[in-house]
């Protein structure tokens, strides 16, 4: 089975539902079911298979389970955030909002020594926050029950998920406040739309172009996905891409020129170029 896969088109499926402007409860609760689900795909798989090293075991939980799992708990925490959130009162609105971010705070002070050691990329504790044979010596610390097993997960691993969770869920109650703020009093904050160009090629173009820009270090800027780099050009032009990573696939297996889209890029500038020394 290849994990690696199931975990492009989680992302896939989850972006196609962020694309269909639902209410933020019920595109967390589609995405919470997604996710949750692909975790029982992995489970089965690994009680089943198992790893055949302790390094593929390490790679699992600290990278691939990931996927899903930091995906179900931010959409878990947005899901309890936003039925609790005041209905009224922007002033209500922004001291439930500070407190949600508070508490964030205190959960990344309160695991500085781990959150120091995953930024740093280290990896000497690697065998013993990431493999299952440790959960003796390295209790499980998260006060939160989201997807806990003895046979699924490992010392750290809900942690790991946690920490990059909360990270995005910061950014998601930054824009909540900024949102309150610019409606205090009724007074929304009309902000007229850019006009978007239309796209005139295809889909497969698209995902051309979008793999060529982030192969060409954009990505690495800011760790921008595939599909994030897909969002913003999408403010861009009037587009909506369709089966990314399927697509990304086909064009690799092209026979002849597998950039025909760039080729044609590049033939119109030069054809240009000649044009205007003419």
């Amino acid at each position: 089975m290849d994990l690696k896969t199931l975990c492009e088109n989680l992302l896939e499926e989850l972006n196609g539902i962020r694309l269909e402007n639902l209410p933020i409860l019920e595109q967390s609760y589609r995405s919470i079911e997604l996710s949750r689900n692909l975790l029982s795909v992995f489970k089965r798989e690994i009680l089943v298979n198992d790893f055949e090293s302790v390094d593929k075991e390490i790679v699992f939980f600290k990278k691939i389970k990931q996927i899903p799992l930091v995906k179900l708990i931010y959409f878990s925490e947005i899901h309890s955030f936003e039925i609790q959130f005041p209905k009224a009162d922007s002033a209500a609105q922004l001291k439930f909002v500070k407190k949600k971010i508070n508490k964030l705070n205190r959960f990344f002070l309160y695991n500085i020594d781990f959150s120091q050691y995953v930024k740093s990329g280290a990896t000497h504790f690697d065998k013993a926050y990431y493999t299952r044979s440790h959960l003796d010596i390295y209790h499980i610390t998260t006060s939160k029950f989201y997807f806990q097993d003895p046979d699924f997960c490992t010392p750290r691993d809900m942690l790991l998920g946690k920490f990059k969770a909360y990270i995005s869920l910061i950014n998601y109650m930054d824009q909540k406040k900024h949102s309150i703020k610019n409606k205090l009093n009724g007074n929304s904050v009309n902000i007229k739309p850019t006009e978007k160009i239309p796209w005139p090629f295809t889909n497969t173009d698209w995902v051309e172009l979008l793999y060529a820009l982030s192969a060409s270090g954009i990505a690495k800027q800011k760790g921008l996905s595939i599909i994030r780099i897909s969002k913003i050009l999408q403010e861009v032009f009037d587009f909506t891409p369709k089966e990314i990573y399927k697509t990304f696939q086909d064009i690799k297996n092209r026979k002849n020129s597998r950039t025909l889209f760039l080729d044609q890029l590049t033939a119109s500038l030069l054809s240009e170029m000649d044009k205007s020394e003419e």
